[in-house]
C-alpha cells in the first residue's frame, strides 16, 4: 500500500509539473507576478522530487551490499551487464531470462542491423526497442542502482548490445566461419605432428636405454650390496621413460584444447574455463611456494646449523674411541653409545625448531596425526623402552663387553652382541641366546673374563680321599696335576685346601690361575685328566665318596699300566 501510495504520489506529481510547465508557457510576458506564483510551484515539485530521489538512492545503498545481481547473457555465453531491480511482478531474476531472450532472438533474423535499436523516453523510463519489439525497459530504479541516470543507462546499455550484436555478425560470418575451421584443424594437425614427434623421440630414448645396458649402466651398488642389476635399471628407466612421455603427451592436449576452443566464439568461455583448471592450480602452487620461500631458507638454515653440530660430536666420538682424547672418568667404549643418545637428542631438538616452519603444521588435522602417532609410540613401545632404558645403563655400568665369557641367570656364554633391546650369548654348544636387556638388569650377572687378564680367572677342582692317605701325598698330587695344565699361570702359583673332614674321606680342591676365561670346560677336562695320571703315578685310590674295595686278593683300582711303572 505504500509502495502504491508513493507511486501514485509520483504520477500526481509528474501531472501537476507538466501542467505549471504548459501554463507557464502559455502567459504572457507581461504576466510576471502569475508566472513567479507559478514557478515557484514548479520549483517546489521539483525540489520534492529530488528528495524522493536522495531517499530512494539512499535506501538502494542500503540493501546493495546483500543485494543479488543476475547477469543479462549475450551471444556467446558472454555476461552483458547485470539486473538488481524488479519490476512490477517481475523478479530481477526474470527480467535478466526475459532481456536475455529478446537480444539471443536478435541473432536468429539475418536482416537486424547493428545500429537498428532506438530509445523510447517515457515519463519516468525509456525503452530499449528493435523496431516495435520492446528489448529492455530501463526504470528510475534501474538507474539509481547503477548511479546514472535512466538516459545514461539506456545510452549505455543499448551501446553494450549493438558491440555484442556487430562482434556476433562478425563473428558468424561465413568467411569467418571458414578460417576458424581451417585454424582449428591446422591446431589437430601441430598437435599430432607434435606428439608422433614426441613418441619418435621417446622411442629413440628407450632404445639408446636399452643399448647402455652392461655398457654405462651396470647397477647400482652399496658397498657389497647390489641395489639393482643392470636389467633391473634398464626397466626403471624404461618405466621412467614411458612415464614422462605420457606425462608430456597430457600437458600437450591440455593446452591445446583451450586453444582449440577458444578459436570458435561458442565454446570460448569452455576454454576460459579449462585454462582455469589449469593456470588456477598452477597459480596457487607458485604462490604458495613463494610464500612459502622464507620459511624454507629458515629450514635450510636450521639443517645446516645442525649438520655441523653432528659432525662436530662425530669427531668427538672418534677422538675418545680411538683414545687420542681423553677424559676422566670416561671409558673410550662409552664413545658410541653417548653418541647415538646425543644423535637422537639433538635430532629431536631439531625437529622441535624446523616443526613449526612446515606447511600445516598448525592445521589442526596436521596436529591430530602428531598426537595419534605419539600415542601409538607411547603405548605401543613401552616394552621396547624399558629394554632400551636397561640397555643404557647396561652401558655405562660395563658389566661386560663383547668377547667377555658371562653368566647371566641360569645361561652362560660369550657375549657376542650388545643393543638398545637384547644381550646375545653364544653358549660352550654354540646356542645362540638372546635376553631382553630388562631381564639382565633383574638378574646377577657373573662375567668371568673382566679379572682375568689381571690377576686371572681362579678355576678349581674337588676329590675326595680316604683318610689312609697321607694329606701331604694329595696335595703333591694335586699340585703335580695343576702344573700339568697349560693354561694355569705359574705366577701365581696354584694351591690345594683341604674343604672338609667327612665320616669316610677327607675333601680336598685344587685351584689355579688362568687367563682363558673362554675355556672352562676344556681346562676342566685336562685338569681332571691331570689328577686322575698324578694319583695313579702316586699310588693314591680314588675311593670315595661311594667307592667300597675289599682287600681279600682283589686288585687296586689303579691301571695296571701304572702298577706295572711302579714295579
Amino acid at each position: 500500500m505504500i509502495v502504491l501510495a508513493a507511486q501514485s504520489q509520483r504520477a500526481s506529481d509528474s501531472i501537476e509539473k507538466v501542467r505549471l510547465e504548459e501554463k507557464i508557457r502559455g502567459l504572457n510576458t507581461t504576466d510576471n507576478l502569475e508566472k513567479k506564483s507559478l514557478q515557484n510551484q514548479l520549483n517546489t515539485l521539483r525540489i520534492k522530487d529530488s528528495i524522493r530521489l536522495v531517499q530512494k538512492k539512499l535506501a538502494i545503498d542500503s540493501r546493495r551490499s546483500a543485494a543479488t545481481g543476475y547477469p543479462v547473457i549475450g551471444f556467446f555465453k558472454d555476461t552483458l551487464f547485470t539486473i538488481y531491480n524488479n519490476s512490477g511482478s517481475f523478479t530481477a531474476h526474470d527480467r535478466a531470462v526475459a532481456v536475455s531472450d529478446r537480444i539471443q532472438k536478435l541473432s536468429e533474423s539475418f536482416n537486424v542491423a547493428a545500429d537498428s535499436l532506438s530509445l523510447v523516453h517515457n515519463e519516468s523510463s525509456v525503452d530499449i526497442l528493435n523496431g516495435d519489439r520492446i528489448i529492455l525497459t530501463i526504470s528510475e530504479n534501474d538507474a539509481l542502482w547503477n548511479d546514472a541516470t535512466t538516459k545514461e543507462l539506456a545510452e549505455k546499455y543499448r551501446e553494450i548490445i549493438q558491440t555484442a550484436l556487430k562482434k556476433y555478425k562478425a563473428e558468424t560470418s561465413l568467411i569467418t566461419l571458414a578460417k576458424e575451421f581451417a585454424l582449428a584443424i591446422l591446431v589437430l594437425v601441430v598437435l599430432g605432428l607434435i606428439i608422433f614427434y614426441t613418441g619418435k623421440l621417446f622411442k629413440y630414448s628407450a632404445n639408446q636405454i636399452e643399448k647402455q645396458q652392461d655398457v654405462r649402466i651396470k647397477g647400482i651398488k652399496i658397498k657389497d650390496y647390489e641395489l639393482f642389476d643392470s636389467r633391473r635399471q634398464v626397466n626403471t628407466l624404461l618405466a621412467l621413460n614411458k612415464l614422462i612421455k605420457w606425462i608430456l603427451i597430457l600437458i600437450l592436449i591440455s593446452v591445446a584444447l583451450p586453444i582449440l576452443f577458444g578459436i570458435f566464439p561458442w565454446t570460448r568461455h569452455f576454454a576460459e574455463t579449462l585454462f582455469g583448471y589449469i593456470l588456477t592450480p598452477v597459480k596457487k602452487i607458485a604462490f604458495s611456494l613463494w610464500n612459502y620461500l622464507p620459511n624454507l631458507i629458515t629450514i635450510i638454515v636450521i639443517l645446516i646449523a645442525f649438520k655441523y653440530v653432528m659432525r662436530a660430536l662425530k669427531f668427538l666420538k672418534y677422538e675418545v674411541e680411538s683414545g687420542n682424547l681423553k677424559i676422566s672418568g670416561f671409558y673410550p667404549d662409552w664413545a658410541n653409545p653417548t653418541f647415538q643418545i646425543l644423535r637422537i637428542m639433538v635430532l629431536a631438538f631439531m625437529v622441535v625448531v624446523i616443526f613449526p616452519y612446515l606447511p600445516g603444521s598448525d592445521s589442526p588435522i596436521f596436529k591430530g596425526v602428531s598426537v595419534f602417532l605419539g600415542f601409538l609410540f607411547t603405548f605401543g613401545s613401552a616394552g621396547s623402552l624399558s629394554n632400551m632404558i636397561a640397555g643404557l645403563v647396561l652401558t655405562y655400568m660395563r658389566l661386560f663387553k663383547i668377547g667377555d665369557r658371562v653368566k647371566i641367570g641360569d645361561v652362560s656364554g660369550d657375549v657376542i652382541e650388545k643393543s638398545l633391546l637384547v644381550t646375545r650369548l653364544k653358549t660352550p654348544l654354540n646356542e645362540i641366546i638372546s635376553i631382553p636387556n630388562s631381564t639382565v638388569m633383574s638378574n646377577h650377572t657373573i662375567n668371568y673374563s673382566m679379572e682375568s687378564l689381571n690377576q686371572g680367572l681362579v678355576l678349581s677342582a674337588a676329590v675326595t680321599i680316604g683318610y689312609d692317605v697321607p694329606w701331604k701325598d694329595v696335595h703333591k698330587a694335586l699340585l703335580e696335576a695343576a702344573d700339568r695344565t697349560p693354561q694355569f699361570l705359574k705366577d701365581p702359583k696354584p694351591f690345594v685346601l683341604q674343604t672338609g673332614l667327612e665320616d669316610f674321606y677327607v675333601g680336598y680342591e685344587v685351584y689355579g690361575y688362568t687367563r682363558g676365561a673362554n675355556m672352562q670346560a676344556s681346562i676342566h677336562s685336562q685338569l681332571f685328566s691331570n689328577i686322575l695320571d698324578t694319583f695313579n703315578e702316586d699310588g693314591i685310590e680314588i675311593l670315595s665318596p661311594h667307592y667300597r674295595a675289599e682287600r681279600d686278593g682283589n686288585a687296586v683300582t689303579i691301571p695296571t699300566n701304572y702298577t706295572n711303572i711302579q714295579k
